[in-house]
């Protein structure tokens, strides 16, 4: 047991060498003057002793105690060579292990600030307002110490098997409220974020997987991406080798859209109008876009009876078959009948009597066969890609937006990119 009061509060400070000067508690920040231990350096150049030129106090932000914002206030040697030809001059004093240098807040501080906001995703501001400091403070030593932990976790982005591809909307800027889109680089088979690029193009992934090393790009065997003609061009320049794989929900997504697009066609021909909720085909809307084994027998004789009403030429009929056609092509488990089944959906979707939005839609499906049947040999998704595109989402609304693409990529990657936080203590930004 401590009985010292000075000796228990240096120790209840945490800090290395230092000596308890003084306490300031007059104003709402609890102030804490220390003074680092030690003997008199040698000036770095020539070695002579130095000489003593005054101390210096630099304010620092610090962790809260007993519910009180606190500062450290470093009173900070200058040192000076005596030596009339050095060239160093004076110097004032520097402890890494209190703060880094031109630093305002304390290194301990600086790292329990970057694991709340970058591992917990707790908001800048409500960790400003905690220790009584300005929201930038917080949010640049955030970014810094972040690179640094994500610099140093080289074996963060480790061996793949399966990438994915997807884009999120990073920001909104300018008069015109301008779309800034951001892609991101997925281990699909562990869902760990691997990277963030600035836009939705194929050049920024593609300079990405440039900077790779050949035996990782080797291991990528699949890749997994909507049917995104832009994400298709990154695998085929890049990784020519990987399976590309179209996700099955978006495959049946698109079967969904132009199901919709005949429906309003038809609405339009029929009665002249877009759909009221008295429209049949608008009343039938919902459920023509349910899964044929969600809807009730009652759901399916009303939905085929709203058809009956409002569908004269059976075109939304045929669409919606078309749909389930498409959607059963996961039904399959062998992949060479995977691969009769898409074949035999683009010959017959191809037929003169089929409305133009099926024609399309088989079209597509002829286009992408390669990438939905390959589906059936590896099973993989970009389900884990959507999964951290909400995880990116959910900091981008703890932050209320973001304005530099840095910030955004930075704290995206300490909270789904899954760093190694044991690092943290060791890292020197």
């Amino acid at each position: 047991m401590i009985v010292d009061r000075t000796r228990a509060l240096e120790v209840l400070i945490g800090l290395p060498d230092v000596e308890f000067v003084g306490l300031d508690d007059s104003g709402t920040v609890l102030r804490i003057v220390i003074e680092r231990q030690g003997v008199r350096p040698s000036c770095r150049s020539c070695g002579t002793l130095a000489l003593g030129k005054g101390r210096r106090d630099v304010e620092l932000v610090d962790l809260p105690a007993f519910g009180r914002p606190t500062a450290i206030v470093f009173r900070k040697h200058r040192w000076m060579c005596p030596t009339a030809s050095c060239r160093v001059g004076s110097w004032t004093a520097q402890d890494p292990r209190i703060a880094a240098p031109r630093a305002v807040m304390t290194d301990r501080c600086a790292r329990w600030c970057t694991r709340e906001v970058g591992e917990y995703g707790r908001p800048v501001s409500d960790l400003a307002k905690v220790l009584g400091c300005d929201w930038h403070t917080v949010n640049d030593t955030v970014i810094r110490y972040g690179e640094a932990l994500l610099d140093a976790d080289t074996d963060r982005v480790g061996a793949t098997r399966a990438l994915g591809l997807d884009e999120t909307l990073f920001a909104r800027v300018g008069r015109y409220r301008q779309q800034c889109w951001s892609t991101q680089i997925v281990d699909v088979e562990h869902g760990v974020l691997l990277d963030i690029v600035e836009g939705r193009s194929a050049q920024e992934p593609c300079r990405w997987l440039a900077n790779r090393e050949a035996a990782w790009l080797a291991g990528v065997a699949y890749g997994t991406i909507d049917l995104t003609g832009v994400y298709r061009s990154v695998f085929d320049t890049m990784l020519p080798g990987a399976i590309l794989i179209a996700d099955p929900f978006h495959v049946v997504r698109v079967a969904n859209r132009y199901l919709d697009e005949c429906r309003r066609r038809v609405q339009n021909q029929t009665v002249g109008h877009r759909g009221r909720k008295s429209d049949p085909l608008y009343r039938a809307r919902r459920r023509l876009t349910m899964a044929r084994e969600r809807l009730s027998e009652s759901q399916h004789e009303r939905m085929l009876g709203l058809l009956r009403a409002g569908d004269p030429h059976q075109e939304v009929w045929f669409a919606w078959n078309a749909k389930e056609v498409v959607r059963q092509t996961y039904d399959h488990v062998d992949h060479a009948l995977a691969v009769e089944w898409v074949d035999a959906i683009e010959r017959d979707f191809a037929d003169r009597e089929m409305p133009i939005e099926v024609r399309k839609l088989g079209r597509t499906i002829g286009r992408w066969k390669q990438q939905i049947v390959a589906w059936h040999r590896a099973r993989f998704t970009n389900a884990p890609t959507e999964a951290i595109n909400n995880l990116v989402k959910r900091v981008k609304r703890v932050a209320f937006g973001f304005r530099r693409f840095q910030n955004y990529r930075v704290r995206a990657l300490l909270y789904a990119g899954r760093p190694n936080w044991h690092l943290l203590a060791d890292i020197t930004p």
